[in-house]
C-alpha cells in the first residue's frame, strides 16, 4: 500500500460516507476533496451543494482552496443566493451535511462559539450555517482533529446540537433532521449507539493503539474488542485525492 498521511485516511473514509446520487452540504477542508473523491469513484452522480450558493452535479476541473474559488464556479449546475442553498435544507432535501467544530462531546454536540476556563473565554467564529446543517441534514457526518481538549465530557457551548442529552433528544426538541452519523478524526471513526446516541468507536486507524484513542477522548469511550481497523485509502483513492490537493494544502 502506498503511504498516505492521515488527513488523506479521512479524506477517503469521508468520501465512503457519500453515496451516489445524493445531494450533499459540502463544506470546506477535508469535506471538499472527500465530495470531489466520492464523485470520481464511487458516487458520479452526487451533487454538492455549497454554503455560497454553488451547486454542482461534476467534479470540478482544477484544485480548489476555498468553495469561491472559480474553478468551482466554473461549470456549477447553479450559482444562486445564499438563501437557496439554505432553503434546500430547510426544505429537508439534503441528505449528508459535512461540518466540524472546536470541540465535541459524548452525545456529537459541537461548539464553535467560545472555548477557555471561566474569565479567560476565547471567542470563536460561531455558527455560520453549521447549526442549520446540524439540525435539517437527514444526517451529518462530523469531521475534526483528535484532541483531548476538543473531545470532552460536555461541550461549553452548544453551537450545533447533535444527539442533545441522548436517547429520542432531537425528536423531543422537535429537531428535523436525523442528527449525527459518525464523527471522522484522525486516529478512528466514531458512530453512534442506535439507542442511547452516544458515540462509540467503529474502527482505529491502521497504525494507532486504542489506549491513544482512550487518552485523547474525554470520556470513557467504548471501543470493540476485537478492535476493527479502518480500511487505507486506495491508490486509486490517493490519485484523486493528489490531483485536487498537488501541494497537500488540506490533505497534509
Amino acid at each position: 500500500m502506498a503511504a498516505y498521511t492521515p488527513g488523506e485516511l479521512m479524506i477517503a473514509r469521508a468520501a465512503r460516507e457519500i453515496g451516489d446520487r445524493e445531494l450533499v452540504f459540502v463544506g470546506m477542508r477535508l469535506p471538499l476533496l472527500a465530495f470531489l473523491l466520492a464523485r470520481s469513484t464511487h458516487a458520479p452522480q452526487a451533487v454538492g451543494l455549497f454554503e455560497n450558493g454553488v451547486l454542482r452535479d461534476s467534479p470540478t476541473p482544477d484544485p480548489l482552496i476555498t468553495m469561491s474559488d472559480p474553478p468551482n464556479l466554473r461549470g456549477a449546475r447553479m450559482c444562486m443566493g445564499m438563501e437557496l442553498a439554505m432553503g434546500l435544507l430547510q426544505a429537508g432535501r439534503v441528505d449528508l451535511g459535512f461540518i466540524g467544530g472546536a470541540e465535541i462531546d459524548r452525545y456529537g454536540n459541537l461548539n464553535t462559539t467560545e472555548v477557555g476556563p471561566d474569565g479567560a473565554v476565547i471567542r470563536l467564529p460561531g455558527s455560520g450555517g453549521a447549526c442549520d446543517i446540524a439540525c435539517m441534514a437527514r444526517r451529518l457526518v462530523i469531521v475534526m482533529k483528535h484532541e483531548r481538549r476538543r473531545f470532552v465530557e460536555r461541550v461549553r457551548y452548544v453551537t450545533s446540537p447533535g444527539h442533545g442529552t441522548g436517547r429520542t433528544w432531537r425528536e423531543a426538541a422537535g429537531i428535523p433532521g436525523g442528527g449525527p452519523a459518525a464523527v471522522i478524526t484522525d486516529k478512528c471513526v466514531f458512530t453512534f449507539h442506535p439507542r442511547t446516541r452516544e458515540m462509540v468507536v467503529a474502527s482505529v486507524h491502521p497504525g494507532v493503539d486504542p489506549d491513544e484513542v482512550r487518552a485523547l477522548t474525554g470520556w470513557p469511550v467504548v471501543i470493540p474488542d476485537p478492535v476493527p481497523r479502518t480500511p487505507e485509502p486506495g491508490p486509486e483513492d490517493l490519485a484523486v485525492i493528489r490531483r485536487y490537493d498537488p501541494d497537500g494544502f488540506w490533505s497534509r
